[in-house]
């Protein structure tokens, strides 16, 4: 039996409160909003596991084109739960991490929205350095700026 062949990660998906207030976030980041839309009907329900739904999707992607963030925010049925503000080492998805030119001036730009630091930015050798930063609505973000041979 032949193992089918991964093509690509198409997106990581991530529930909000306010697309408005994710989506500036993330443009101030440098992603693009490529599209913003409703999800709703029998075939979304059946996919997700939900029935009945009604989602408003924001598709952001990276300057490159490769990789996207699908903020979700759901209209029905309401959200249930609440992790955003768990620990690092929680159990579930961890975080998103982003590559930037230039770690610094990022966190001035993202601080002005609202972003704190969650420990302190961190050299590791001579390769990277890196942070984390709670968001908007509490979301955990990477940020990390590639040394030397850029």
């Amino acid at each position: 039996m032949t193992k089918s062949k991964l093509v690509r990660m198409d997106n990581v998906g991530i529930v909000v409160e306010s697309l408005d207030e994710v989506i500036t976030f993330f443009a101030e980041l440098g992603m693009k909003l490529e599209g913003r839309f409703i999800v709703e009907g029998e075939w979304a329900g059946r996919v997700t596991g939900l029935g009945s739904q009604r989602v408003e999707v924001a598709m952001m992607v990276t300057p490159d084109g490769h990789s996207r963030l699908e903020l979700s925010r759901f209209l029905t049925p309401p959200t249930i739960a609440d992790h955003r503000n768990d620990p690092v080492n929680a159990l579930g998805y961890l975080r998103v991490m982003f590559a930037v030119e230039d770690i610094d001036e990022t966190l001035v730009r993202l601080r002005q929205l609202g972003a704190q630091l969650v420990g302190e930015v961190v050299q590791y050798e001579d390769v990277y350095r890196l942070c984390y930063i709670r968001g908007p609505e509490g979301l955990l973000i990477g940020i990390a700026e590639q040394l030397g041979n850029k």
